[in-house]
């Protein structure tokens, strides 16, 4: 099974952002529900089945299979990813390394989810569907990682 690593960086005012409070590195849910940062993999040669990754600012993480679009949704069975976060006053950067679920090319979607001290919440993505945000949906994917090749 392949690694892969994944940046998030955020630039600005940070100090306006929520973070939770860090943890120990463990899995939680509803991590979306604050500031999260996600990973969507879907191989390419089975275009209905995809994972979805969410890494906390508080080093909190979640990983969940899905048979088709928002359906069949189980933790996934993986390896704990390893994060790290690197902050200052006008950056934040969170590094996440994990195991890659197919040796196939894969199609990703990247995703945030920022909450603001004061509640706001926006939503950000490489692409997004028509309508409110909906990281699951097909349109998200929008990079290709090829298969590893061969040693």
């Amino acid at each position: 099974m392949g690694l892969v690593s994944v940046h998030y960086h955020i630039t600005g005012e940070v100090g306006r952002l929520l973070f939770a409070a860090p943890v120990d590195p463990c899995r939680a849910d509803g991590l979306w529900q604050t500031t999260c940062l996600e990973l969507f993999l879907r191989d390419a040669n089975e275009p209905a089945a995809y994972r979805e990754h969410n890494f906390a600012p508080s080093l909190a993480w979640a990983a969940y299979d899905f048979t088709g679009y928002r359906e069949g949704m189980r933790g996934a069975n993986m390896p704990a990813p390893a994060i790290s976060i690197e902050q200052g006053p006008d950056r934040f950067d969170l590094i996440a390394h994990i195991a890659l679920p197919s040796q196939a090319p894969l199609h990703i979607g990247l995703s945030a989810v920022i909450e603001e001290k004061d509640g706001t919440k926006s939503y950000w993505a490489l692409a997004h569907p028509p309508g409110k945000p909906d990281f699951h949906h097909p349109a998200c994917f929008a990079l290709e990682l090829p298969a590893p090749s061969a040693s």
